[in-house]
């Protein structure tokens, strides 16, 4: 997957998870209070930005997933179901790209991003050796 892709949903994902455990399926209209957050209000912009690029039918799917995802209890689902949405809406639309990218605050140079989402996930820049699961010995040197 392009490398742009996977940094703009590492960055947006969070944002748009915060803003939908908020709002629901009404952050998708809802005016922004200025009261909000700034990670929740992010996301809301994020959320909106998809909106408003869709035509009515991609609108009722957009409002489908974010209600799904409002609804689950579990906010690592959540947020696997708004990167999946992200990911597939980036990948179409160069156009998008370049707003949301100018909606996110720029990586410091240098700076990786690394997400691990789920029971057992792992997440490393640089790593030797990585063990998951059960019954397995540390490997002898």
């Amino acid at each position: 997957m392009d490398a742009e892709i996977v940094q703009l949903v590492g960055q947006a994902g969070p944002a748009a998870t915060a803003a939908v455990t908020a709002y629901g399926v009404a952050v998708l209209t809802r005016v922004q209070n200025a009261a909000a957050d700034a990670t929740v209000g992010l996301g809301q912009q994020i959320l909106q930005l998809l909106w408003r690029r869709r035509d009515e039918a991609g609108r009722a799917e957009l409002e489908r997933v974010v209600g799904e995802a409002a609804d689950e209890q579990d906010e690592a689902y959540s947020t696997a179901v708004l990167s999946r949405l992200l990911r597939h809406a980036l990948r179409d639309d160069p156009v998008l790209r370049e707003e949301l990218a100018s909606l996110l605050p720029a990586p410091a140079p240098g700076t990786v991003n690394v997400t691990a989402s789920g029971e057992r996930s792992i997440a490393a820049q640089h790593i030797g050796t990585a063990i998951t699961g059960d019954g397995h010995a540390a490997p002898r040197p």
